[in-house]
């Protein structure tokens, strides 16, 4: 499960949609830095600095391929992010189910 700082980073990375793009694109297939800067409206540095936050936060890592960088999906890191999110739905559904019992006695 992820925790603590790793789950702020990881859903701080998660929450631009241009980064879940990326993640999107290598999570199965690598691809290099310069390939996805070719596919988004902005400069190279910026590509850059959004695998960057992804790599932080151990969504993606990078391999080096003579002169490129290739991009590649950590499909369990996803799968940790997934956990919580499951973790936190059963929390908040298993406090509603107890509000909801409260306010049913008191009727």
């Amino acid at each position: 499960m992820v925790v603590g700082d790793g789950a702020d980073r990881v859903f701080h990375a998660l929450a631009d949609g241009t980064r879940r793009d990326i993640l999107a694109r290598v999570i199965h297939d690598g691809l290099s830095v310069s390939a996805l800067a070719r596919l988004y409206p902005m400069s190279f540095a910026a590509v850059q600095k959004h695998v960057a936050v992804l790599e932080q936060a151990g969504l993606v890592t990078k391999e080096r391929r003579g002169r490129e960088q290739v991009v590649h999906g950590e499909v369990d890191a996803l799968r940790r992010a997934g956990a919580l999110l499951t973790d936190l739905e059963q929390l908040w559904r298993h406090r509603v189910r107890g509000i909801e019992d409260v306010l049913r006695r008191e009727q």
